[in-house]
């Protein structure tokens, strides 16, 4: 059991020290993107499967509500929770529209998606970036690996450098984390 404990750590530490090493720009452009939206007035749409899902709902409750400090509430929606639409969606659809459909109702012109797959391949994630790009918002990635089709469809596109989704997972809402403390202080 120790030593499966000091492996699951290592990886985790030699991913961090990856990612810092290589994503600091790339980071910051991100958060520039991200308050430079909220101060414009538009909103922030995110959308994941499973535990990206999980990641989306969790930055969008930051945002609305707010991560440290005290600030204003902030226009974010994680298109992962309203099962209603998620089934309807599905139902008459099929699984891959679910984000699609919500961000052509949802989205407006000058809004940011963050679409967020370890694999940066999920065919429901890359048709709602495909969606927002045509609409006029700014798309932002979070995937891993070598960033899947994300990587050639975002206007930028965060790539964890590993190939082992719970680091990447891991990595995400770390990244998801420096993301909100940036628009904390931006908002204080």
């Amino acid at each position: 059991m120790q030593a499966m404990i000091q492996r699951e750590l290592h990886a985790h530490q030699e991913t961090l020290t990856h990612t810092i090493e290589t994503m600091r720009p790339a980071i910051e452009e991100a958060l520039t993107t991200l308050i430079s939206t909220l101060q414009r007035g538009n909103k922030i749409l995110l959308c994941g499967n499973g535990g990206s899902a999980a990641d989306a709902q969790h930055i969008a409750a930051e945002l609305t509500g707010r991560y440290r400090i005290e600030r204003q509430a902030l226009p974010a929606i994680a298109l992962s929770t309203d099962t209603s639409a998620l089934t309807a969606i599905a139902n008459d659809y099929g699984y891959d529209a679910v984000f699609e459909r919500q961000v052509e109702a949802l989205a407006r012109k000058g809004d940011l998606l963050i679409g967020i797959s370890t694999s940066g391949n999920s065919t429901n994630i890359l048709r709602a970036i495909h969606k927002a790009n045509a609409m006029g918002c700014q798309t932002l990635g979070l995937s891993g690996a070598k960033g899947g089709e994300m990587r050639s469809v975002c206007d930028l596109n965060l790539i964890i450098p590993s190939d082992a989704t719970p680091r990447i997972q891991e990595m995400h809402i770390m990244l998801g984390h420096i993301l909100c403390q940036g628009v904390d202080e931006a908002f204080a």
